[in-house]
């Protein structure tokens, strides 16, 4: 499916943030929905960034709504391979890559749900995280789309 104009999508991670931090950042993103890509949003580690809690203080702080597409996540055993058996980087995205094609994301996806919104993950920048294999190949499917990492 292509577009026929570049859309802006944003993608963060929460960690090494303070909420005022990440919050900030994503107001002044004009972001309309976060994108959560997380397949455990709940865990207490994630602080203020647990589904419920985030969902209240997107609409509360910003106004922003809040997604949640675990299909844009990457499996369980991909991620104990990559975090228990310290796979390198390129395996992992290799296998995530794999998966997103199995999946088919770019059908399954309303790109209107991604566009003008913010990929959200853990990691602190986009660099050996999933959220920008997602909006690298996504972008390859439906066109262009301007991407702006905010962390």
């Amino acid at each position: 499916m292509n577009t026929e104009s570049t859309a802006t999508i944003h993608t963060i991670g929460f960690t090494k943030k303070t909420a005022a931090e990440f919050f900030e950042l994503l107001r002044g993103s004009r972001t309309q929905r976060v994108v959560d890509v997380r397949l455990n949003n709940v865990s207490q580690l994630a602080g203020f960034s647990k589904r419920d809690d985030l969902r209240y203080f997107l609409k509360e702080i910003c106004h922003i709504d809040y997604v949640h597409l675990p299909v844009l996540a990457p499996s369980a055993d991909i991620l104990a391979a990559f975090g228990k058996h310290k796979k390198d980087w390129p395996d992992y995205e290799l296998a995530f890559l794999e998966l997103m094609k199995k999946r088919e994301i770019e059908k399954q996806i309303d790109p209107a749900v991604i566009k003008g919104g913010c990929l959200l993950c853990s990691e602190a920048t986009p660099h050996y995280c999933h959220r920008r294999l997602v909006v690298d190949y996504l972008a390859q499917h439906w066109g262009d789309l301007q991407v702006h990492h905010l962390g």
